[in-house]
């Protein structure tokens, strides 16, 4: 109780503001974060919040930028996505100070335009239901005489290629220096190959988990969230987290927002050891608040991406790789699955 009041007293502040827009992903993070953020930063401020889920389009932030007519105030940005958007203009810078103490945040969660909001995984899940013997990485995601039936992977470059290098033995600490070669990439499109008969596309994240429950594939690479909130309904789906590859997706503000000192005082609140936990205690996505750490249960933790056990073997996702690569690596993965 006492937490709840210090929490409400910090942001009091903001009584007076009318609104501000908050523009997420949607889904189940979404639902999470109306939960333990939204409603709550409502209810201490007396702020409104209207949210919008969107599909990460920059073309929306980029012609609101352009045309000064800014209605976005805090928007949720992966990690491929900021570096360009900070560098074109498109969004305030942030000052750390008037967030929280630069210290309590892991050291990926800040960025001179954005602040962490969540760190999330992209992961191999499977149905414990269906399959008798549970896969342990990748190299089981290819082997099709154990484990024989479809697999499903989203229709795209990034992370289908760092997968495959791992499944074909490249250790998680070496991935991205071998991607960056011509050999590295022609690797992994090579392993991709002996997968492609087998491989059922998804294109929104819903569908890993439907197509698991469905009994249409085996296995599945997948956002740990998405499989998270099948457990929670009931579902026995389970992650074999070696090899997953972990990111940090991030609040930014649109250069021009109308409310700018709301919006930083919503990330504020957002990020808090308090906040932070509730939304974990949601979905299971880890926290950017060093200090939410303590406030978890030991249940709740080991079900992160962040957790010791969970991140021992994963791989962290390099932005500015795909930065450098993405474009000629995305078209080539377009032509090999088109043929």
């Amino acid at each position: 109780m006492l937490k709840s009041v210090v929490l409400s007293a910090s942001f009091s502040g903001l009584a007076h503001a009318a609104e501000i827009t908050v523009v997420n992903f949607g889904g189940a993070a979404g639902d999470a974060q109306k939960v333990a953020y939204i409603e709550p930063f409502e209810k201490a401020t007396g702020t409104k919040v209207v949210m919008v889920a969107y599909n990460g389009e920059m073309g929306k932030i980029s012609a609101m930028v352009e045309a000064n007519k800014v209605t976005w105030d805090v928007v949720e940005l992966d990690p491929g996505e900021i570096g360009r958007a900070c560098e074109e203009g498109l969004l305030e810078k942030i000052d750390i100070n008037k967030i929280g103490k630069k210290n309590d945040f892991r050291p990926d969660a800040i960025h001179e335009c954005g602040v962490g909001a969540h760190v999330w995984s992209a992961v191999l899940a499977y149905n414990a239901d269906k399959l008798k013997t549970a896969p342990t990485g990748w190299a089981d995601f290819w082997d099709v005489k154990k484990f024989p039936g479809k697999r499903s992977m989203h229709k795209g470059a990034q992370y289908n290629l760092e997968f495959a290098l791992m499944a074909d033995g490249v250790p998680t600490k070496e991935v991205y220096k071998v991607l960056a070669t011509k050999a590295g990439a022609d690797r992994a499109f090579k392993k991709l190959n002996e997968l492609k008969p087998y491989i059922q596309w998804w294109d929104a994240g819903a569908q890993p988990p439907q197509f698991l429950v469905a009994g249409d594939v085996v296995m599945t690479t997948a956002y740990n969230g998405r499989i998270d909130s099948a457990q929670r309904q009931g579902k026995n789906l389970q992650i074999a987290w070696a090899g997953s590859i972990y990111n940090t997706d991030y609040w930014v503000i649109p250069k021009g927002s109308p409310n700018k000192t709301a919006a930083e005082k919503f990330i504020a609140y957002v990020t808090t050891p308090e906040a932070q936990k509730n939304f974990c205690g949601a979905i299971a996505y880890g926290p950017v608040n060093n200090n939410a750490l303590k406030l978890l249960d030991v249940k709740t933790l080991a079900n992160l991406p962040t957790s010791e056990k969970n991140a021992k073997n994963a791989l962290a996702n390099n932005p500015t790789f795909w930065a450098d690569h993405g474009e000629e690596l995305e078209q080539r993965f377009t032509a090999w699955a088109a043929k």
